[in-house]
């Protein structure tokens, strides 16, 4: 019985080397295909630029679509998307998210039924040509500053009245508890009050195992599943109690998809 436990152990030792260095190396690819993919489709995305309103966000939206689309074919990583039936013609949401990876924020926006603009952070902006494309996509906020997050604010009201969908990770970070979801912050929610809309929960699945987050520059194959719910209003509510509604709903179904 020893012997065999020694074996097992030896054998699950190498199995789990093999599967650390193709992480690694699968991640290399998938770091070099996505540059090489963005730099296809960068001047593309640049003519949303030139088209005004809404329409230069549809087209945006489109074309990042398109390119997410090649590109998590080629780290396979396919992606499916449940209940776009849910969105109704005409209407917008405040569209909330679970983050447990890195690779949740390339899927948020570009697999909305619509334009959309995703909150995200400053910083990431001063990245040279991608920032270009980061700025289109995004409602940009400094959350160490408070007149940025005042402004962030007033920004994605200003989105919604556009008639474009705002896409929010009230977790704030990426989740790295035991637990199915970290507590969520009241920002989606006050917001989603405010300027009377409706919010929509998403809940991913695969992320968590196609990029786990104790490993660092690790990526592997993994099918990805985006599931978008029925609508919660938000009227004659408060920021907790909707925030509270929605984490519970989101967390039932994301351990029941588990």
């Amino acid at each position: 019985m020893k012997d065999n436990t020694t074996e097992n152990k030896q054998s699950n030792k190498v199995l789990d080397f093999l599967l650390n260095m193709f992480g690694r190396f699968w991640a290399v690819w998938g770091l070099v295909s996505f540059v090489v993919s963005f730099l296809i489709i960068f001047l593309p995305s640049m003519v949303a630029y030139l088209i005004p309103g809404k329409k230069g966000q549809d087209y945006f939206i489109w074309v990042s679509r398109c390119w997410m689309r090649t590109w998590l074919f080629l780290v396979g990583c396919p992606v499916k998307v449940c209940g776009k039936e849910n969105f109704k013609k005409g209407e917008t949401y405040v569209i909330v998210y679970n983050h447990n990876a890195l690779i949740d924020v390339p899927l948020s926006a570009p697999f909305v039924p619509g334009g959309n603009k995703t909150i995200a952070k400053s910083s990431f902006a001063k990245v040279p040509i991608f920032g270009w494309f980061y700025k289109r996509g995004s409602v940009l906020v400094d959350r160490k500053n408070d007149q940025s997050r005042r402004k962030s604010l007033e920004m994605m009201r200003s989105v919604l009245q556009m008639n474009i969908h705002m896409c929010i990770y009230p977790e704030g970070t990426r989740n790295r508890t035991d637990q199915p979801l970290k507590p969520f912050y009241d920002g989606a929610f006050k917001l989603a009050i405010d300027a009377k809309k409706d919010i929509m929960p998403c809940v991913i699945f695969g992320t968590k195992e196609a990029m786990p987050i104790n490993k660092g520059f690790f990526l592997i194959p993994k099918r990805l599943e985006m599931h978008f719910l029925p609508t919660i209003a938000s009227n004659d509510s408060t920021p907790t109690d909707l925030k509270d509604k929605v984490f519970e709903i989101m967390k039932n179904y994301y351990v029941k998809g588990k």
